[in-house]
């Protein structure tokens, strides 16, 4: 059993008997009452997604899955190949389990795999990964104003957005829960 405020996105829990996956969470303050979870869930067998109010005190059953390292190696359409660090194993994993990671992996990153009897079940991405900058606009000068954000387009194709002195061909830190730039990487 775990609490409500150690869920994390991509675990797998029973939720009402039935095997579910976080998809994504929010911590929210009511305004009398005390702090909720507003979640996401979706189910293991059917792929139906939930949404559910859990009170931050409510313990939750946690379910043991199978954790493995895999090395992302290139995707083909709507499939994905990943191969296991130790014994060179490859499956292939679907859009649909393999969520975000196209968007920010590149080949030999790794992954997490979670695994229920055999079954792979969802593939967590790292907290962050380095990717080049391909496309963003020059900077301003003279713009000094706070939070002026510019558009950049990143080398797996996704779009964010950076600070103004970010150039063409730098590497940055993304966060893959957020899409959010972290920082320069030198």
């Amino acid at each position: 059993m775990i609490k409500a405020t150690e869920m994390k996105k991509g675990m797998v829990l029973k939720i009402d008997g039935k095997l579910s996956i976080v998809v994504e969470y929010q911590h929210v303050k009511l305004g009398k009452g005390g702090a909720v979870l507003q979640t996401k869930f979706k189910d293991v067998i059917d792929g139906s997604i939930t949404s559910k109010r859990i009170r931050s005190e409510e313990a939750l059953e946690d379910v043991y899955v199978d954790k493995q390292t895999y090395e992302y190696l290139y995707s083909a359409g709507s499939e994905h190949v990943i191969m296991h660090k130790e014994n060179f194993d490859q499956i292939t994993i679907d859009d649909q389990l393999f969520g975000d990671g196209p968007k920010y992996l590149k080949p030999n990153n790794d992954v997490e795999v979670h695994f229920f009897d055999g079954k792979p079940l969802t593939v967590i991405l790292p907290n962050s990964v380095e990717l080049e900058v391909t496309d963003t606009p020059p900077a301003i000068k003279g713009a000094t104003a706070t939070n002026q954000y510019k558009k950049a387009i990143l080398e797996t194709g996704i779009e964010i957005t950076v600070p103004p002195f970010i150039e063409n061909g730098e590497m940055i830190r993304v966060d893959t829960r957020t899409g959010d730039y972290i920082e320069r990487v030198k």
